[in-house]
C-alpha cells in the first residue's frame, strides 16, 4: 500500500477528476449474493443470477490521524459504523479492510478472542449496510506494534503462525457472503539471496510498513520456490476452513518497474491456488503504453482487480486515460477513504479540509454505481 504523504497533491489532481463511465453496470442486488470468478475466468458473476458485478470501493486502511482499524474500533465503535454508511453513499460496493498479525495472535499458537470477535462485528455491519469487503490479513504496518515473538520466529515457524492467523479469521468469515475475498498479505516481496536481518524492510513511508519480506534467509532457493510454498502453505491453511471464498495476494506491478518482469505470484507455478489477480497500480507520468503493457502482464487468465489506484505522479487526463483504457483488462478498482466526511471536511474550511471534501465528492461521481452514474446501489 502506498501512503498518503502526498496528499494534497494527489487530492489537487482529482479535483478535476472525470467520471469513468463502464459500460452497462450491473445494479447491485438486494442483499448480498456471493461472488465468484465467472466460468471462463475472465470476470467476477453474482452466484444466484450468474451476473456480472463489477467491484468498486475504498481501502479502508486508517483513519484522517493515521490510526488503524484496530486501534479505535472497540472504542469507537460508532465511528467504524458511520464510515461504512458513509463509504456506501459514496457508491461503493467494497471496502478493503487490513488486519494486523499483532493484533490478532496474542501468541503463535494462540488467536486473539477480542478482536475475532469485533470482526465478525464487522461482517455483521457489511453485510446490514450492502459492502463486501475484502479482507487483507497479516498486516505489520506499525513497526512498534509487531509483538517481538512473531519477528523471532523462524521462516517455517512464522508461516504457521500466518497460517494459524488465517484459520481464525476464516472461521469468523466463512459463512457471510459479504466476504469477497481473503487477500494472504499486503504487498510480499521476496528478497533475492540470503542473510537478511528484518522482515519489515527499509525505514517504512509515513511511519507505515506496507512490504513484508515472506523470508529473510532463501537457503539457496529460487523466489518461485519460496513464493510457492508460501501460497500453498496458507491457501491449503485457508481451505481447511473455509472452500467458499476467493483468496488473492495483493502485489506490486513489478513490470511496471522493469521492462519485461513477470508476474511472481500469479505465475503458472505460483498462483494455481489463487482466485484471481490483485495489483496495486500507479499510472506513471507520460508512460501510458507502457503502464497499460505492463499491465496486460496480470491478464493470465484469471479475474484482474487494481486493489490501489491514485493519480501519484501521472498527470490527471494520464490517470484518466489509463483508467479508460484499462477498462478492456480490469475487473475492479479500489481507491482509499480516510475516515471522515464530505460534511466533517466542509466544516473545517482550511484548504486541505476542502480539498479532500472534493475529493470524495468526485469519488461518488466516479463510481458506476452512484446516483451520478444512474445505477445507485438498494439500500
Amino acid at each position: 500500500m502506498r501512503p498518503d504523504a502526498r496528499l494534497l497533491a494527489i487530492l489537487y489532481a482529482l479535483l478535476w477528476f472525470q467520471p469513468l463511465v463502464l459500460a452497462d453496470p450491473p445494479p447491485l442486488p438486494v442483499g448480498l449474493d456471493w461472488i465468484t470468478p465467472s466460468q471462463d475466468k475472465t470476470h467476477f458473476v453474482l452466484g444466484k443470477t450468474n451476473q456480472r458485478i463489477v467491484m468498486w470501493g475504498v481501502n479502508y486502511d486508517h483513519d484522517d490521524a493515521g490510526r488503524l482499524l484496530e486501534d479505535y474500533w472497540a472504542d469507537e465503535w460508532p465511528t467504524v459504523v458511520d464510515d461504512f454508511h458513509e463509504i456506501k453513499a459514496l457508491g461503493a460496493n467494497v471496502v478493503r479492510i487490513h488486519l494486523q498479525t499483532g493484533r490478532f495472535l496474542k501468541a503463535a499458537d494462540q488467536p486473539d478472542d477480542a478482536n475475532l470477535a469485533r470482526l465478525a462485528k464487522l461482517v455483521k455491519l457489511a453485510e446490514e449496510t450492502g459492502l463486501y469487503l475484502d479482507v487483507t490479513g497479516l498486516a505489520c504496518y506499525h513497526k512498534r506494534d509487531v509483538p517481538k515473538w512473531y519477528d523471532a520466529l523462524a521462516e517455517s515457524d512464522r508461516w504457521d503462525a500466518q497460517c494459524r492467523f488465517w484459520k481464525a479469521v476464516a472461521k469468523v468469515c466463512k459463512e457471510s457472503p459479504a466476504v469477497f475475498c481473503y487477500d494472504l498479505m499486503n504487498e510480499p516481496i521476496l528478497g533475492g539471496g540470503d542473510g537478511k536481518t528484518d522482515w519489515l524492510p527499509g525505514e517504512g513511508f509515513g511511519g507505515k510498513h506496507f512490504v513484508q519480506r515472506l523470508t529473510i534467509d532463501a537457503h539457496g532457493r529460487s523466489d518461485r520456490e519460496i513464493a510457492k510454498a508460501w501460497v500453498d502453505r496458507l491457501t491449503t491453511a485457508v481451505r481447511s476452513v473455509d472452500d467458499r471464498h476467493m483468496i488473492t495476494v495483493g502485489v506490486i506491478p513489478w513490470a511496471q518497474v522493469f521492462k519485461g518482469a513477470k508476474p511472481l505470484f500469479y505465475a503458472p507455478e505460483v498462483g494455481g491456488p489463487l482466485d484471481f489477480v490483485g495489483v496495486h497500480f500507479y499510472p506513471k507520468k507520460d508512460q501510458l503504453d507502457a503502464d497499460l503493457d505492463a499491465l496486460k502482464v496480470y491478464e493470465v487468465g484469471k479475474p484482474l482487480i487494481i486493489e490501489e489506484i491514485f493519480p501519484l505522479s501521472a498527470s490527471l487526463e494520464q490517470t484518466e486515460t489509463f483508467l479508460e483504457r484499462s477498462k478492456e483488462h480490469v475487473d475492479g478498482w479500489i481507491s482509499f477513504y480516510w475516515g471522515k466526511t464530505i460534511d466533517e471536511y466542509d466544516k473545517k474550511n482550511d484548504i486541505p479540509a476542502a480539498l479532500t471534501s472534493a475529493w470524495l465528492k468526485r469519488f461518488r461521481a466516479l463510481s458506476p454505481y452512484s446516483p451520478a452514474a444512474g445505477k445507485k446501489q438498494d439500500e
